[in-house]
């Protein structure tokens, strides 16, 4: 049975390349049945799209948000840094798609901005070409962190997440992040904003400064997280593979299979959207 949930929050997919956790994000959308779902930024990691890459595991997390739309489910998305081609298209709506670069909504009586949070990263405003290659570094970072952990498991040792240290430190010392929390903080107090929900560092949290909350969703590539909104409070929801595994070993189900076929049969569609976005030099 699914779990009703008023408003979901997640970011940092990262559709498209080696270190998305997709199968498990799918998992946990067919669990749940939110009013709401806000996608905040990186949903499809344009950035690093790779014509031989795109699993059918990455394609049943398009699916299923898509069947959230067509059920009812109200979908914003809200565009990152690394899915920024979409925002040429901001403010386009379509049913219950709205496709947004910010989201400002009243819920009980407090004023909720959402954003992605790229604005507040130095990287990004100073130089993205240098932002780029820290993408693909971080990619390899993560792609080494997956085979590591496997060997982990197998001798009976907990994983490590060595390559989000590693991109914490490394944007600390070069000053790419100055402070993200704080300055969301700031900017959401100076604007007027009882709470702002952000993306884009990778780092779940909930804050409590004053009179503004921050939040962040974190990301499906290393924590697994996603913010949700019910009777009046937010929790951070962590992804535990404990909670999907069935007596009957994980057996997929009818609605599994239908939603595997229509995956497959939309690849050749993926494929081209591929292709016409390298002609366009959009990389």
């Amino acid at each position: 049975m699914k779990r009703k949930v008023e408003l979901v929050v997640i970011s940092d997919v990262h559709l498209g390349t080696f270190g998305c956790h997709a199968q498990e994000l799918f998992n946990y959308l067919k669990s749940i049945k939110p009013d709401c779902l806000i996608l905040n930024g990186d949903i499809i990691d344009m950035w690093q799209f790779k014509k031989s890459y795109f699993p059918k595991e990455h394609l049943l997390v398009i699916n299923r948000i898509l069947k959230f739309v067509t059920n009812g489910t109200k979908v914003y998305y809200i565009t990152g840094n690394h899915d920024e081609m979409l925002r040429r298209f901001s403010g386009f709506s379509n049913g219950n798609f709205h496709l947004r670069d910010q989201l400002v909504l009243n819920i009980n009586k407090k004023k909720i901005w959402f954003f992605h949070g790229d604005a507040f990263d130095g990287s990004i405003l100073r130089a993205r070409w240098l932002a780029k290659l820290g993408g693909k570094s971080y990619e390899w970072l993560i792609v080494l962190n997956i085979y590591i952990n496997r060997s982990l498991k197998f001798w009976g040792r907990e994983p490590m997440s060595f390559a989000g240290t590693v991109k914490n430190k490394v944007k600390n010392a070069v000053k790419f992040i100055t402070d993200f929390e704080k300055e969301a903080i700031e900017t959401a107090k100076k604007s007027g904003y009882d709470e702002v929900v952000c993306g884009h560092i990778h780092a779940p949290q909930i804050i409590q400064d004053g009179n503004v909350t921050y939040l962040n969703s974190g990301d499906w590539i290393e924590n697994l997280t996603a913010l949700e909104y019910d009777k009046g409070a937010w929790v951070m929801y962590k992804y535990d593979a404990q909670n999907f595994i069935t007596s009957a070993n994980n057996l997929v189900t009818e609605e599994d299979e239908d939603e595997k076929k229509i995956a497959m049969n939309q690849n050749d569609l993926v494929l081209n959207f591929l292709k016409i976005r390298n002609q366009e030099n959009l990389l």
